[in-house]
């Protein structure tokens, strides 16, 4: 079953941002906290949106994302920042099903892309997701700012 977040799951998207963190090998990077995605993903007006894949009752993924917007097309689109499923869970459609919820938003409002990163050692994944369809965007590299290389350049 793939549903939307509620604030009462936010300990089991916590605990999976962890797992996702471990399985990428940057367990050490994670600094969320719960009260910050509380006020993220449940503000009145969030910027923010989860998606849950439970079994039986239990929290077996999740997907995180935000909108995004093309200039060149004119519309919206989706940022999937994190999708994680149990290991134990793996291989029974959970991961498929939080990225079809994906596309039926996007379909449903008119945006054209549902993208994402995956880090490129990350076979098995990349395998997954070019079952479903999607193809890598060779031609961009990303680029960060981030912690004081963000503060300055913000300092001029």
């Amino acid at each position: 079953m793939i549903r939307s977040a509620t604030p009462d799951d936010l300990p089991d998207i916590m605990r999976l941002i962890r797992d996702l963190a471990e399985y990428e090998r940057a367990l050490h990077e994670v600094k969320v906290t719960e009260e910050q995605l509380r006020d993220s993903l449940f503000r009145d007006e969030p910027k923010v949106f989860a998606h849950i894949a439970e079994h039986e009752g239990k929290v077996v993924g999740f997907s995180l994302w935000f909108l995004t917007f093309s200039t060149w097309n004119g519309t919206h689109g989706i940022y999937l920042e994190d999708l994680f499923v149990d290991p134990d869970a793996r291989g029974h459609g959970y991961g498929k099903a939080l990225l079809i919820e994906l596309a039926r938003i996007a379909d449903a409002r008119g945006y054209e892309r549902v993208e994402w990163a995956v880090l490129n050692w990350n076979r098995p994944t990349i395998e997954f997701y070019e079952s479903l369809g999607a193809r890598p965007q060779d031609e961009w590299t990303v680029y960060r700012l981030t912690g004081d290389t963000l503060t300055k350049a913000a300092r001029g």
